[in-house]
């Protein structure tokens, strides 16, 4: 069979090589890849946006199935367009996916259908978001109803603080449309985890458990990123926690869209908080976290495409996904400056050295060739991702790893998975 996977990040890398892996898998595309996914795919350079060429390559490929990694082609419509002339594809369609590209959908789902999450309100005017601001005080959490790349969602120590993300957001309009309603919520506190899970419309499978690390700095100080690192398990979803989520928030969430009148097919993300051994939903997305599925794929046993037919068959029902018991870790090189503005062009060395080390995965994000040599073409550079008997194991392979490489300005963070240690 034959696959095109589109995206162009860590986590498509992740996806191309766990697909690469599969016995019913004859050959793999990708849109637009990149320097690593060039070892295991063929990059095709069409724009995502473009939904007629996509459909025009497929068709003219015999491609079987198209695996959908970010949000934005989401968003835009891409299943509704490949549905629509009877292509295969995994993911959600485009109303499906407001559940992710509108804070404020979500939150509003959330709220009629009784499923935990922080008490917010919506706002499309600036005088009258501030004036809510300063009368709830801090700390308070402001986001950005459309999709931002991972960067609308403001956390606030401080009034001043709230008021400033609210002047970025709205009136600097550092996100566009995206920033044409906010959403000011509580802010909640305890610990956040990840949980993905597979859905074909009518069952949910979950997947194991994993956390990442939003933060750019040490001790999660710092603006956010898009992810600076994750590792999998994460010890605090427990066995009876992965059931309260799941009676309380996915299949409510599930249940919640069909009485809608929408069908869900893909992978539905919850990023949660967990105060008092009690979860909360920040945020829903409707794809593949990145940087979670790098570890969270690396533990998979079952073929990803087995996984991802059933899904679009609606017969998830009738595979059996198995785990690997072992942990793994994934750390997060980036450049210079992300995630503000970074230098491109930059280039790396010492890729071959980590390559060769035995359970290490080194995962493409943003990188491209220049002649001979592979070089940075993004803000979050690499995901050093490596299996260990237990967490402490593939923190220290994956870290010995990326001290195998180097690149002018690299950066990670040095406390990957120190969280789950304390908890060992």
């Amino acid at each position: 069979m034959k696959v095109l996977v589109i995206g162009g990040g860590g986590r498509e890398h992740a996806i191309v090589w766990k697909l690469s892996q599969s016995r019913s898998v004859d050959r793999i595309y990708c849109c637009p890849g990149n320097a690593g996914i060039a070892e295991l795919a063929e990059c095709i350079d069409v724009n995502t946006n473009d939904f007629e060429s996509l459909l025009d390559f497929v068709k003219y490929e015999w491609i079987d199935l198209t695996i959908v990694g970010p949000e934005g082609p989401l968003s835009r419509g891409i299943v509704d367009a490949f549905e629509k002339e009877g292509r295969r594809i995994l993911g959600p369609n485009r109303t499906a996916s407001q559940l992710e590209s509108s804070k404020v959908f979500a939150k509003d789902l959330m709220r009629l259908h009784g499923i935990p999450t922080a008490e917010y309100k919506v706002f499309t005017s600036y005088l009258h978001a501030e004036e809510y601001i300063r009368l709830k005080g801090a700390p308070i959490v402001i986001k950005a109803d459309g999709l931002a790349a991972g960067k609308g969602v403001f956390v606030a120590s401080t009034v001043d603080e709230a008021i400033n993300a609210l002047r970025l957001i709205m009136k600097d309009r550092v996100f566009g449309d995206a920033g044409n309603r906010v959403v000011v919520e509580e802010c909640l506190k305890g610990e956040e985890a990840s949980f993905m899970a597979f859905v074909d419309g009518k069952i949910i499978v979950p997947m194991v458990s994993s956390q990442d690390h939003k933060r750019i700095f040490d001790g999660d100080t710092g603006p956010n990123t898009g992810g600076m690192g994750a590792y999998s398990p994460a010890p605090l979803i427990t066995k009876e926690l992965e059931t309260v989520v799941m009676e309380k928030i996915m299949r409510p969430a599930l249940k919640a869209l069909n009485s809608e009148g929408i069908k869900y097919k893909g992978i539905l993300y919850a990023g949660l908080m967990v105060d008092r051994g009690k979860p909360y939903v920040l945020e829903f997305n409707c794809r593949f976290g990145d940087p979670e599925t790098q570890p969270v794929l690396s533990r998979l046993k079952t073929d990803l495409m087995d996984i991802a037919l059933a899904i679009t068959d609606k017969k998830l029902s009738d595979i059996n996904i198995e785990w690997r018991q072992e942990a793994s870790v994934c750390v997060v090189v980036s450049s210079k400056g992300y995630p503000d503005k970074y230098e491109k062009g930059v280039v790396i060395s010492g890729l071959e050295k980590a390559k060769a080390m035995k359970d290490v995965v080194v995962f493409h994000a943003g990188t491209a060739f220049n002649n001979d040599n592979i070089i940075t073409s993004g803000g979050r550079v690499l995901g050093v991702t490596a299996i260990g008997s237990d967490i402490k194991d593939a923190r220290a392979k994956a870290y010995e790893a990326v001290e195998k490489i180097y690149f002018d300005g690299m950066h990670y963070r040095k406390d990957i998975a120190d969280r789950a240690l304390k908890k060992q």
